[in-house]
């Protein structure tokens, strides 16, 4: 008899073949990562619900149509439709300062969906892998970030920044993924459960 936890890692919603049933997935995920993107927590800075969003994506679709997901939002927001944070959306909103976090979400998607893949869905890898993948989204927008706001790279202009951009994020964003965790592994084991 195979284990629970083989099974679960075989478990992927997109079990049922079909480009019906990938289409209507992937747009129900766009909504999600949209209304996350609306809802604001509240505090001494507020935060989104996207890197949750992002995290729960890839993890439930995998990294192909989480991937084709997150780019199919990207595309929805570029067009002008305001499914980004603070309801805006469009091409200056991308090319912001702050756009560079948002198009982040790409290699957050690759690296967390290629590590899922590597070291499978234990709670504990899911995490990890949403963490690390969290860090290549920071990478990438802190950079943007300095190069469109004009800031020198250097080791006090990055300081400043990451004390603005990064650090009052950094706890609100790992609870978020410990949820995103939280969420792929019970929707893995729910899928597993009806399979059996």
């Amino acid at each position: 008899m195979q284990s629970r936890e083989a099974t679960i890692e075989r478990s992927n919603i997109f079990s049922r073949n079909g480009v019906c049933a990938n289409v209507l997935l992937i747009a129900a995920f766009v909504a999600l990562m949209t209304v996350c993107s609306w809802v604001k927590i509240p505090g001494v800075i507020p935060v989104t619900l996207q890197t949750f969003a992002v995290g729960l994506t890839v993890g439930i679709l995998g990294t192909k149509r989480g991937f084709v997901a997150i780019i199919a939002w990207l595309a929805i927001g570029l067009a002008g439709a305001p499914v980004f944070a603070g309801y805006v959306g469009g091409l200056p909103y991308l090319a912001g300062p702050t756009g560079g976090y948002v198009i982040g979400f790409l290699g957050m998607a690759l690296i967390t969906g290629k590590l899922i893949e590597r070291f499978g869905k234990g709670m504990s890898a899911l995490c990890a892998s949403m963490i690390v993948g969290l860090l290549v989204c920071y990478a990438f927008g802190t950079a943007w970030f300095m190069v469109v706001s004009g800031a020198a790279f250097t080791g006090v202009e990055l300081a400043h920044v990451l004390e603005v951009c990064i650090m009052p994020f950094i706890v609100p964003d790992a609870i978020k993924m410990g949820l995103a965790a939280g969420g792929t592994r019970l929707t893995h084991s729910f899928l597993a459960s009806r399979k059996n």
